[in-house]
């Protein structure tokens, strides 16, 4: 289980000879950091969509007789004041003990699970896996990580704090990217070192850009049936625009953004602009592995 600020994931797979076979993946968007994310709290409302979805995952967990089970929280729980009441409540509720990982973790769980995609290979890559709490950077490739960071700067922090009124205004951009200028600095230090090219998205957002894209050619596109997919970057840097001048209505009414994302993916896409145009990214992949392979790549000795 991936405890995320904005999502719950829930996967249980079965161990084989080619590696695992997917038994069920649940998303319930939980809402956690909902707004008290930036003040360190999980507000009451939040806190009840968590137990109960804790309290479904459960009952899931039992029905197919799991044998091994692993709980791991992230930004939110890390960070809130509450975050130790709510793990409590779950052990006494469901038996699950909840592990909190710090940033460090979290980005080595994030490399172990893109590196399972099959998409890493001996260039150096920069992982970007944008969250709602946090911003995980990894520059790495296939047999090794140069550099790992975790960023207090999660797609639901940063609405918080710049996308207030919709569409966002364009002085809130501009307040945003110095934000981001001020705050990534080692990231920065960390590309002179180890130059990078090619950026790989974790999950979450980049999934939903993926669908769009397909979704404008008149394609349908099953995550399932996807590892990793290969964006043209004149076309992606295109729809970021789109999403970033976008209205509340025009994504609500959009069926390619899922209903979690259709507010947070103008800061998520803001960031990813600003990293792409910053760093001179020339090529950019979304894998849909993310934290909660890298988890099970660790469980199964992978």
């Amino acid at each position: 289980m991936d405890l995320g600020t904005n999502t719950f994931h829930l996967l249980i797979v079965e161990d084989g000879p080619s590696g695992f076979k997917e038994i069920i993946h649940e998303e319930e968007a939980v809402k956690l950091g909902e707004g008290g994310i930036n003040k360190g709290s999980i507000l009451p409302a939040a806190f009840e969509r968590g137990i109960k979805t804790m309290e479904r995952f459960a009952g899931l967990v039992q029905n197919n007789h799991v044998q091994k089970v692993r709980a791991i929280a992230t930004s939110a729980l890390r960070s809130a004041a509450n975050g130790e009441d709510f793990i409590n409540e779950v052990k006494e509720k469901t038996g699950i003990a909840i592990e909190i990982i710090n940033g460090e973790q979290e980005a080595s769980f994030i490399y172990k699970g893109v590196k399972a995609s099959g998409c890493l290979t001996s260039q150096n890559s920069l992982v970007v896996d944008i969250g709602g709490g946090s911003v995980e950077f990894i520059i790495c490739n296939d047999s090794e990580i140069f550099w790992k960071q975790s960023f207090e700067i999660g797609a639901a922090r940063l609405m918080d704090k710049f996308h207030r009124t919709d569409p966002i205004p364009a002085q809130s951009i501009t307040a945003l990217n110095i934000y981001l200028e001020d705050c990534l600095k080692s990231l920065f230090d960390a590309v002179t070192q180890f130059p990078v090219h090619i950026l790989i998205g974790s999950s979450g957002t980049f999934e939903s850009y993926t669908g769009l894209i397909e979704a404008a050619k008149g394609k349908s596109f099953d995550l399932k049936r996807t590892k990793s997919y290969e964006f043209e970057i004149g076309g992606l840097l295109k729809l970021i625009e789109q999403v970033v001048l976008s209205t509340h209505q025009q994504r609500v009414e959009n069926s390619g953004i899922i209903p979690v994302r259709k507010d947070m993916i103008v800061t998520a896409s803001l960031l990813a602009r600003f990293i792409i145009e910053k760093l001179h990214i020339e090529k950019v992949t979304m894998t849909t592995h993310s934290l909660k392979e890298g988890v099970l790549a660790e469980m199964m000795g992978y």
